[in-house]
């Protein structure tokens, strides 16, 4: 098991409440009267000993930068406008050093860009918010950036997606210092799994695609509202006056994709809209998406969103969904 006694938390101007909060909460909290071990937690100030938070009050704390030298775990939750500022030099060191001397390092959601200045994804794999994932690739090139996990552990490294995925990672870490019954005490204190199925995926919103010219326009228009037919790139190259192979190219051009992952993607996007707001079973839903059986449709929707549908069901409703029959 990993060492994880001592635990600090790294803070920039603009933090968020609630992803320190989560930090508090597991690593922070005296629960020695459960049996549960009790970590030396402290916050540390990179930026002055009172910082802005971006809920409009504002947090202090005693330690400095040295408080980070002695921690076997160094968190950094997220903050507004963590994308595009900069970071002092002394708390990006003061990373570094740490993950040379063996310690592990955390980031919440946009923390992740602390961790990329300071150098430590580079050639790592890592997560951040669904929504921050294209900028941090951007921002970072020699990262390997996985935007749809909940969180990744690679070596001294771990990232987590946005605001509650720091509890799964948080969990992780307890789970692989203490052990399961400690990580899973932990959780039904705090109220909350100690391990959720799936990943970041099922909350993503993906819009239909902008085509940047029309050609294929009508035909996307078309396919959308007979995604439970069964359609074939002769029969789309038809509607739209093209030869297959003309539709084809054109297609991938204006969407970025081809017409079977976009028949597919729209499936499950509709799948996911009638799990959300409907009590139909899953052989309807089945039907009504194209995908033809329950067997079918659960096995794309694992494929694309790493969750089965009844797991879906029960995140976005809630277990007082209707029960299916098997």
């Amino acid at each position: 098991m990993s060492k994880l006694n001592n635990v600090a938390v790294l803070l920039l101007d603009e933090v968020h409440p609630f992803e320190l909060g989560v930090l508090c909460e597991v690593f922070g909290l005296d629960r020695s009267e459960a049996g549960l071990p009790v970590h030396d937690f402290a916050v540390v100030s990179a930026e002055g000993p009172v910082l802005r938070t971006h809920a409009g009050f504002t947090i202090s704390t005693p330690y400095g930068l040295d408080r980070l030298d002695e921690a076997d775990l160094i968190a950094v939750p997220a903050g507004s406008h963590f994308a595009d500022r900069t970071y002092p030099e002394e708390a990006l060191d003061s990373l570094r050093r740490a993950v040379d001397r063996g310690a592990r390092v955390l980031s919440v959601c946009s923390g992740a860009y602390v961790l990329g200045a300071a150098g430590l994804l580079d050639g790592r794999r890592c997560t951040t918010h669904w929504r921050h994932a294209a900028e941090l690739a951007r921002r970072f090139p020699l990262a390997v950036v996985e935007p749809d996990v909940l969180y990744v552990d690679d070596g001294p490294v771990i990232s987590s997606a946005g605001t509650a995925a720091g509890i799964d990672a948080s969990l992780h870490l307890v789970r692989q210092a203490h052990g399961q019954e400690v990580a899973n005490a932990v959780a039904r204190r705090m109220v909350v799994p100690p391990h959720r199925d799936g990943g970041q995926a099922q909350y993503v919103e993906r819009p239909l695609p902008r085509a940047a010219c029309d050609t294929v326009g009508e035909t996307l228009a078309w396919m959308e509202r007979n995604l439970d037919q069964e359609l074939t790139v002769e029969q789309l190259a038809g509607l739209a006056h093209m030869s297959p192979r003309t539709f084809a190219r054109r297609f991938q051009q204006e969407t970025g994709t081809t017409p079977y992952r976009w028949l597919l993607r729209q499936r499950v996007l509709l799948a996911q809209r009638l799990l959300e707001s409907s009590d139909e079973t899953m052989d309807t839903i089945a039907a009504r998406t194209g995908f033809g059986t329950a067997a079918a449709l659960r096995h794309q929707f694992v494929r694309s969103l790493d969750t089965t549908p009844h797991a879906y069901r029960r995140t976005f409703r809630g277990p007082a969904a209707v029960p299916e029959v098997a």
